[in-house]
């Protein structure tokens, strides 16, 4: 999307920090920073001590924005104290997106001065203007059209068939869920068994307490008849009677 009318417009970076630098120390770790370049202006951070591979820096600068210039110079340098400075990486930041959409954070490539990968470097990116970079007319809603007539799904109405069948005589009783049983199988008919008889066989119970039994005779039993003399022996001397005892 190409923009104009952007000379002299105010554009914020944010330099966050790097990741998966180019290490140039063999011993200690090293101390990287960032320089900035757009057109004649240019920026550093502070050295971020013993950074190694992924320093921080989060420090915010302000570019006036040049007309036909869409691209920031970034380069990452490891700060020595006896020594001149170590080369890191360089890179170029794009600023079509910003411009744009008015904010851009992705990462940016960095390379060697033989064109090998030595990392990446974060930046955030703020352009205030690029609201009022839109079309100068304002958006109109679309035209109002006049709805569609609405035509009926069938001209002539659908003919009616009438049924082929002719509906059942009479509708069957709904089912029982428990079975059903002739009314005259229970209970049976009278005269299915005899009658019971018109007298119990057995004799009806006596009264309580029961008759007492016939009275025994009286105690001493009458005396027995004399036996009769037999016709087998001979009667004795004394009939009846035992002969007395002989005297002493």
């Amino acid at each position: 999307m190409s923009v104009s009318g952007i000379h002299g417009h105010i554009l914020e970076v944010t330099v966050v920090g790097c990741n998966k630098l180019k290490d140039t120390e063999w011993i200690s770790r090293q101390d990287p920073y960032v320089c900035l370049e757009y057109g004649s202006t240019k920026y550093r951070t502070r050295t971020c001590t013993d950074g190694g591979k992924a320093p921080v820096f989060q420090e915010r600068f302000t570019f006036n924005l040049i007309e036909g210039l869409r691209e920031i110079n970034v380069v990452v340098w490891n700060s020595n104290t006896l020594t001149f400075d170590d080369f890191i990486g360089t890179g170029k930041v794009q600023l079509n997106k910003v411009l744009a959409q008015g904010f851009d954070d992705a990462p940016w490539p960095l390379q060697t001065k033989t064109g090998r990968y030595a990392g990446e470097v974060r930046l955030i990116m703020h352009y205030a203007n690029a609201m009022h970079q839109a079309s100068p007319y304002a958006p109109t809603a679309p035209p109002h059209a006049a709805p569609h007539p609405q035509v009926p799904q069938y001209s002539v109405p659908p003919p009616t068939y009438s049924a082929s069948y002719p509906p059942p005589a009479t509708a069957y009783p709904t089912p029982s869920p428990y079975p059903s049983y002739p009314s005259s199988a229970y209970p049976p008919p009278p005269s299915a068994y005899p009658p019971p008889p018109a007298t119990s066989p057995y004799p009806p119970p006596s009264s309580y307490p029961p008759s007492t039994y016939p009275p025994p005779s009286s105690y001493p039993p009458s005396t027995y008849p004399s036996p009769s003399p037999s016709p087998y022996y001979p009667p004795g001397p004394f009939p009846g009677l035992y002969p007395p005892p002989p005297p002493y």
